[in-house]
């Protein structure tokens, strides 16, 4: 399909900002998004425009990022319209009333509840890496959950926010769903709307002043960020399993994943094989080279191009793979350097492009503690050895999510939660918790008339009657003495009915008792 049959990318002029917004939110006060009926409605139409506009999708991602069909595909449309037909069949049960858990039986008879209301209208801010499954993937969950919405795609991929804007507009209601397009003015004037969600996904220097001025309104965010993610190769790893795993995760759109290992931190010993490795499966994935493969994408403009050769210029690292540069066509090598140190400029930021530096380190222990340096919250961790090492990284290190023996193999299944923590993001989304985003959590009781003759001790005058009826119904009886100490079932007991004395001997005995031969604890009794 021609690029001339995609839409003209135009900015969204100002004056129209603010009445746009205008609209959408005074949708959602008309209530005209809440009936699931609808929601299925718009979401059942938004996958048959995706359908339909599959080969324009194609082409306006090999535009923008040089993405292969197969790769657009597989992460973007298809996404997209799974999203659609599954978030459809299963909006009703999401949408029911829960009943909470722990409630006391008295408690019980008010009904308590748990509604699923929508926040209201929601700002979703794309990004330009994955351009269709970034915006579109948190509008399925806005439509989902009942909210209006406006999205604002990446301006850096503008052939894919123009069929955005083309499928969106022939396919969703316009009053309640519609594009802004534009850069950092028009994101600047939609962040001087009122929202009820603001959920961004991007670059965490961009976060932080969108987060300075939702808190203006203390309008709640999701924000879906990066990192200087980790991938740590124990010496009892498979290194040409962790090299064919990591690499692929390097070249999956010329290495621009949020998610992707920013650095890989490797036992000395394993070194000269994972390289040689990654040799082995570069020619595997690439037998012409990756510069004459239609699978190989490439980086998204020149001012990213030139960011990322400034970093690779700057390294103090042995190039030991790749390497190549071409400016003119947006091409960079998926390239290893070798480096000797955490101020290593690959390391001080990520990159977010096709580089695999790797760190030589003499341990386990030390890759942790290099790992939580670098970056003590990244958005995913990577971990390769036996088990016992996989887990005891898990244990001593955070991260949004993780994937063991693989490369962000959690971030590729779409019905699986998907979040950041600290500085990588907060909330979380995809499958259900897509539409749990855009959610109100709404506990809800309802007080039958019949009851109130057993609610008397709630009102004034409040005697001491009331303070001793109140206390009996309400206070929970401890199973532990006042160092802490468990009393057990039995001591419990005695305790209940006021033998609190005893209670405190049979947990004292019990104690004493600890270590000392059975003989002796047999004179003391504990029953």
């Amino acid at each position: 399909m021609a690029a001339s049959k995609i839409p003209s990318f135009e900015h969204t002029s100002m004056d129209k900002i603010a009445p746009t917004c205008a609209t959408v939110r005074q949708t959602f006060l008309s209530h005209k998004t809440r009936p699931l009926e609808f929601r299925i409605q718009q979401l059942r139409k938004l996958y048959w425009a995706f359908k339909d506009n599959a080969d324009l999708i194609q082409e306006a991602c090999k535009h923008d990022l040089g993405k292969s069909q197969f790769e657009t595909y597989l992460t973007e449309i298809s996404w997209v319209m799974n999203d659609c037909v599954w978030m459809a069949n299963n909006i009703e049960r999401f949408a029911k009333d829960e009943k909470p858990a722990d409630i006391a039986f008295t408690n019980k008879f008010m009904g308590p509840r748990i509604r699923k209301d929508p926040l209201g209208t929601a700002l979703i801010i794309g990004a330009y890496n994955f351009p269709i499954q970034l915006t579109i993937g948190p509008l399925i969950g806005a439509i989902a959950a009942g909210c209006t919405a406006v999205i604002k795609p990446s301006e850096s991929a503008p052939y894919a926010a123009s069929v955005m804007q083309k499928i969106m507009a022939e396919s969703l209601d316009p009053d309640c769903y519609t594009c802004i397009q534009g850069a950092i003015p028009e994101t600047t004037a939609l962040l001087e709307e009122k929202w009820d969600k603001i959920f961004y996904t991007g670059s965490e220097g961009v976060a932080r002043i969108i987060a300075k001025k939702a808190a203006e309104t203390l309008t709640p965010l999701a924000l879906e960020l990066g990192g200087r993610n980790p991938a740590i190769i124990t010496k009892h790893a498979d290194p040409k399993l962790a090299a064919k795993r990591l690499l692929w995760a390097k070249t999956l759109n010329a290495g621009q994943v949020c998610v992707s290992q920013n650095c890989t931190f490797i036992d000395r010993e394993l070194v000269p094989a994972f390289i040689q490795e990654i040799k082995n499966a570069l020619k595997e994935f690439y037998p012409n080279g990756a510069r004459n493969s239609p699978d190989y994408g490439r980086i998204v403009n020149q001012k990213q191009f030139q960011r990322l050769k400034k970093m690779l210029d700057s390294s103090n690292g042995k190039v030991v793979v790749g390497g190549t540069m071409d400016e003119d066509d947006l091409f960079i090598e998926p390239t290893v350097v070798q480096v000797d140190s955490v101020d290593d400029a690959l390391l001080r930021d990520e990159s977010f492009g096709p580089f695999l530096p790797i760190l030589p380190v003499t341990d386990l222990d030390e890759a942790i503690k290099i790992a939580n340096e670098v970056h003590d919250t990244p958005l995913g961790t990577y971990a390769f050895g036996t088990k016992a090492e996989m887990h005891k990284i898990l244990d001593q290190t955070r991260s949004g999510g993780a994937s063991l023996n693989d490369g962000f193999f959690h971030a590729s299944i779409p019905t699986l939660a998907f979040g950041g923590v600290g500085s990588s993001g907060q909330g979380a989304y995809r499958g259900k918790a897509s539409f749990d985003v855009f959610t109100h959590r709404r506990s809800v009781t309802t007080t039958p008339a019949w009851i109130e003759s057993l609610m008397d001790v709630r009102y004034p005058p409040y005697t001491s009657a009331k303070l001793k009826k109140f206390s009996g119904m309400n206070e929970i009886k401890p199973n532990f003495d006042r160092q802490g100490r468990t009393i057990g079932w039995g001591g419990w007991f005695l305790g209940l009915i006021g033998l609190k004395g005893l209670a405190v001997l049979v947990a004292s005995s019990r104690h004493w008792c600890q270590g000392v031969p059975a003989a002796s604890c047999e004179v003391v009794g504990t029953s």
